[in-house]
């Protein structure tokens, strides 16, 4: 493997920091070299981000000794740069406007996409804008695949170092948004971007991305940037049998913290939930 990598942790501060994000932060800190652990706040949704919550983060991290080489990037702070990765792939004719109601979509959707959500009929992929709304913009996932010359995959690191080759179909997504009518930018198109210009060279997230890494590949590639590798790690499971989440009330850092528990109490806590979960998946 590379000498010194760079990796990521990088959350969205919808919530306070739970045992779920340490894993992701020590998973992502495991894996980077010297001065090659950075952190990204993912808050380009500002109704649900909410400075408090990003303050706390920071707090909490400091605390676990969880620190970052550089200042962290915000989303938010970029939204014209995200843009004008937008306007570039408009002009190449690779995404085009969709005023489709989340109704008429659910009513239309010929099945499921592998993250659950519904695909997208094509509704609006060879029709003119003629109204005055706000559109939302969707990558012509046909057109994308042709000019890059098929599906891309990656390269995995599994957790005993080694890698392997992974093919899966960004079809299988359709023609996903790559602009959101609040925002103007989603995340699919963020967090292409944002690897590339972070210089990440290990891509470090939960396993319920897994899949979609096939989408971002596909930006990478129209866009010109270098392919990461991934480390997927598996996610902490609730007693619910769920991934653990902020807005179940999954056990924060702060009540870690409010019950005098040690921050290395928690980092021990997390290690062993991710060493677990990494040996039961084999």
């Amino acid at each position: 493997m590379m000498t010194d990598p760079r990796t990521r942790f990088a959350p969205s501060p919808t919530g306070y920091l739970h045992l779920g994000h340490v894993v992701s932060a020590l998973h992502a800190r495991d894996m980077a070299g010297r001065d090659g652990f950075l952190l990204r706040i993912e808050d380009i949704d500002s109704r649900r981000c909410l400075p408090r919550y990003d303050a706390a983060l920071i707090e909490d991290l400091d605390w676990l000794g969880l620190r970052p080489e550089a200042p962290p990037r915000r989303q938010s702070e970029h939204l014209p740069a995200y843009r004008a990765v937008l306007a570039g792939l408009r002009e190449r004719g690779l995404v085009y406007p969709c005023t489709c109601t989340r109704q008429e979509i659910a009513a239309a959707s010929p099945g499921i996409a592998p993250d659950g959500g519904l695909l997208y009929p094509g509704t609006c992929r060879n029709r003119s804008l003629r109204t005055r709304d706000t559109p939302a913009w969707r990558l012509d996932m046909a057109r994308a695949l042709d000019v890059i010359g098929g599906e891309p995959g990656w390269t995995e690191i599994r957790p005993d170092g080694s890698t392997h080759r992974v093919e899966r179909r960004a079809a299988d997504f359709g023609d996903v948004v790559l602009g959101r009518k609040e925002s103007g930018v989603s995340y699919h198109l963020c967090v292409a971007h944002d690897d590339a210009i972070q210089n990440i060279d290990i891509v470090t997230r939960g396993r319920d991305l897994f899949d979609v890494t096939a989408v971002h590949r596909v930006l990478q590639a129209l866009l010109g940037y270098r392919a990461p590798l991934y480390a997927h790690h598996p996610l902490l499971i609730g007693v619910d049998g769920k991934k653990l989440s902020k807005s179940e009330g999954a056990a924060s850092v702060r009540d870690a913290r409010a019950r005098g528990e040690s921050a290395a109490s928690v980092l021990d806590r997390a290690r062993a939930a991710l060493e677990a979960a990494s040996y039961s998946e084999g």
